[in-house]
């Protein structure tokens, strides 16, 4: 290498802008080869034909989109918004004291913090598992509702929406918990001083300086349980069974049992879409608050 070209690569990495991506270089690089070009390749294949035998073939054509506006599919593209929703909601009214308990508990935080992610430890699918021996006629809530006499019969828990909602929540309760935690963690004491020295309740003081400063916690955890909940296909077809389908299930049949990747591609990119308009549509809202910027 000659010495000009020594001197140019060192001044390359030797600029702050060069250095800056130098490092994300990697992490870029990652997410185009394993993120990018993948959905590239299902946009691409959401609009060519279906191949005889599976796959695609050759051409252009748009019945896979015109084919998801049949009733069937909008009804299950309906449930899985409003269950996704419920569960955000859930996993919020859940969630929040847990966190606000944490964030005030001193020093059993760490400890109560340690309880929160230590499910993520054990593989999803192992809990879920574990959630159909508890549903079950025969399982562990059954069993003691009818020793303690509360019912006479098992109750049917297991392949019903509440089912599919309670390992929803299961699962995603820890990725409400800790954003709004995070959130809580940060917040002035010195905020709440001053308003108990103004006169403030409790419970003014909560819902006028508490929950307010703790909003951009609520609403990132509202974001990681809403979106991983669209997708979810794991929980309602193991603890829904074939009734309870959601959107992430009519994707995983079409690229498995139907071989139909066409349709399947169409159908992430037409819930993808939806997902993308509402979260940018509330974000310019929330961005035309008082203060104009983003919370």
């Amino acid at each position: 290498m000659s010495i000009s070209w020594r001197r140019r690569v060192v001044r390359w990495f030797s600029h702050p802008g060069s250095q800056a991506w130098t490092l994300l270089g990697p992490g870029m690089s990652w997410l185009i080869v394993f993120f990018l070009v993948p959905i590239l390749i299902m946009l691409a294949y959401s609009f060519m034909p279906r191949g005889i035998y599976g796959g695609v073939d050759s051409g252009v054509t748009l019945e896979h989109y015109a084919r998801f506006i049949d009733p069937l599919y909008l009804d299950v593209l309906q449930r899985t918004f409003l269950w996704s929703l419920a569960c955000t909601v859930i996993c919020l009214v859940l969630g929040y004291p847990v966190a606000y308990l944490i964030a005030g508990s001193g020093r059993w935080r760490h400890l109560l913090l340690l309880l929160v992610v230590l499910p993520f430890w054990t593989s999803f699918l192992v809990r879920t598992f574990a959630l159909i021996f508890l549903l079950r006629d025969t399982g562990l809530i059954n069993d003691w509702l009818l020793r303690l006499g509360l019912t006479h019969e098992p109750l049917i828990i297991l392949y019903t929406p509440a089912a599919v909602m309670v390992g929803l929540v299961y699962g995603f309760l820890p990725l409400m918990i800790l954003p709004v935690y995070a959130s809580l963690e940060k917040l002035d004491a010195s905020l709440l001083e001053a308003a108990e020295v103004l006169g403030a309740r409790p419970s003014a003081s909560f819902w006028r300086v508490t929950l307010p400063l703790s909003m951009p916690g609520v609403i990132a955890g509202s974001l990681l349980v809403f979106i991983p909940a669209l997708g979810s296909f794991l929980t309602s077809d193991l603890l829904g069974g074939a009734k309870q389908m959601m959107i992430g299930n009519l994707v995983q049949n079409q690229f498995a049992a139907a071989r139909n990747w066409p349709f399947g591609s169409a159908a992430s990119f037409i819930v993808m879409v939806l997902v993308l308009v509402a979260v940018l549509i509330y974000l310019r809202i929330r961005g035309r608050g008082p203060a104009g910027t983003l919370p």
